[in-house]
């Protein structure tokens, strides 16, 4: 594998925010609406989450979302995939950002849930 360029997939794409005070509820709805709607039932994306740091990272917050390939994220994100893409509103709520992507090829393993 190349450093630069995953085997295949699948690939996470890793947001990380610090937010400024008080605005961890606010930017929590913007994750499950707009962060959300920025990839769901986009080509080649598996799914996202997102949640908050407790002690001692509780002033960070996180939105992954799983995709199938670099590709894909390449195919959403166009020319700036390897920057934070920030909707609007969001400067407001976030003092620092970091996007990171995570090859996941040699390392995905979710067993299967057994129907309850």
């Amino acid at each position: 594998m190349d450093a630069t360029q995953p085997d295949e997939g699948p690939v996470l794409r890793l947001f990380q925010v610090k937010i400024k005070e008080g605005h961890a509820e606010t930017l929590m709805k913007k994750f499950a609406t707009t962060s959300a709607g920025v990839v769901r039932h986009e080509p080649g994306n598996s799914g996202y989450f997102f949640g908050r740091g407790f002690a001692p990272d509780e002033g960070y917050l996180v939105f992954a979302s799983l995709s199938d390939t670099i590709e894909a994220v390449k195919q959403r994100f166009g020319d700036t995939w390897q920057q934070s893409f920030l909707p609007e509103g969001y400067d407001d709520l976030i003092e620092e950002h970091s996007i990171r992507h995570i090859d996941l090829s040699s390392g995905w393993f979710v067993p299967a849930r057994e129907p309850e």
